[in-house]
């Protein structure tokens, strides 16, 4: 009989997820990882980057784009997040040694269904996404902590379902949750507005999903403050600030503090630049991850380029600006982010960790 141990986890497959999310971090523990897993918004960004007269995008397209993102930026990512619709193709193309994270839920989940969980892809498991070369899973979902108890009780379900199903082969899962506001509140639906209230969201959702239950074993989180209303941040660009610099370090704090689940930051589309500066104002106000999952801060400008002048451009491109881009933001992770062991010990062990010596994961000798 299998003795499972803390989180309801068996020592095996514990030993199992912490030898897959190793793979898919750097010899510090630290998490680069270059997503590439978007589909329907892709197709749609390529149809409107093209010239009116060839607006069709099809799968020829998507799996060209996903190849040579995956190709010539992989090399300088711990991992990549792919999909396996029309991602499996760039798997054979990545550098030696870069982990494979694959996404879970299906293509077109967007924010008119949030009252729903995410559908998943219905011909894939977690068994078969790791047999298709998966050493971790991602699912992405619209989370309102303040939602009433039937839409919510309804996606921790969903979550609970994908994590025991990830507990049960050892395999790490990496949830994404997006806050959104309620409908009864319609001012909060802009942008500025709900800045104000974004944090306490964020907060009350990492607290939730940090829970055992869900077999979480990181967060893929979106930023709590908006860098272009932050008075003081170079990317700040708008006259109408919603934070001091001093409230921004607070509102990080909130959201990390109430996490005891390793986090890893999406770019929300920033530019490069922009997550660079987000990266050191949340090492500044003291809050532990472990790294980052982006996309479209590194690769969103080669979208145009491919849409108009075909994949040698975009190779060009990738070879010059894209890799600028990613080894910016390694550069600045390297100086920042905390091992993601470190959380093995629980949330208390997180909040020392960036003064502590990477060393090794537990459980493993030098």
């Amino acid at each position: 009989m299998t003795v499972c141990g803390r989180e309801g986890v068996s020592p095996s497959a514990r030993q199992m997820k912490a030898s897959r999310l190793r793979a898919c971090a750097d010899e510090h523990g630290i998490i680069t990882a270059l997503a590439i897993d978007h589909r329907t918004n892709l197709a749609q960004a390529l149809a409107a980057a093209r010239p009116s007269r060839r607006r069709e995008v099809d799968a020829t397209d998507l799996r060209t784009f996903k190849r040579l993102v995956t190709q010539i930026l992989s090399p300088y990512a711990s991992a990549v997040l792919l999909d396996p619709e029309y991602g499996l193709e760039a798997l054979s193309a990545r550098h030696p040694g870069t982990g494979v994270m694959l996404a879970y839920e299906r293509s077109g989940y967007g924010p008119n269904g949030r009252d729903q969980p995410p559908e998943l892809i219905p011909n894939y498991s977690v068994r078969r996404l790791v047999e298709a070369g998966a050493q971790a899973v991602k699912v992405l979902l619209y989370y309102n902590p303040f939602d009433s108890p039937e839409i919510n009780s309804v996606k921790q379900a969903y979550v609970e379902r994908v994590g025991a199903e990830c507990q049960a082969l050892g395999v790490p899962f990496f949830l994404e949750p997006l806050v959104y506001a309620s409908d009864e509140f319609p001012a909060e639906t802009s942008g500025l507005d709900f800045a104000y209230l974004k944090p306490t969201y964020l907060a009350r959702t990492v607290a939730e999903f940090g829970q055992a239950r869900y077999g979480v074993d990181v967060l893929k989180v979106e930023w709590p403050i908006v860098p272009t209303c932050v008075a003081g941040l170079r990317s700040c660009e708008l006259q109408a600030r919603v934070y001091s610099r001093e409230e921004a370090i607070e509102q990080l704090r909130l959201v990390g503090m109430a996490s005891s689940k390793p986090l890893v930051y999406l770019s929300a589309g920033y530019r490069a630049a922009t997550v660079c500066e987000l990266l050191e104002l949340t090492a500044e106000a003291g809050v532990p991850f472990c790294g980052v999952v982006c996309g479209r801060a590194i690769w969103q400008e080669g979208v145009a380029i491919y849409a108009r002048e075909g994949a040698a451009a975009l190779e060009r491109w990738l070879c010059r600006d894209g890799v600028a881009a990613i080894q910016d933001i390694a550069r600045v992770l390297r100086r920042c982010a905390t091992p993601w062991w470190q959380w093995q010990e629980g949330p208390d062990q997180g909040q020392q960790s960036r003064e502590a010596a990477p060393g090794n994961p537990p459980g493993e000798t030098p």
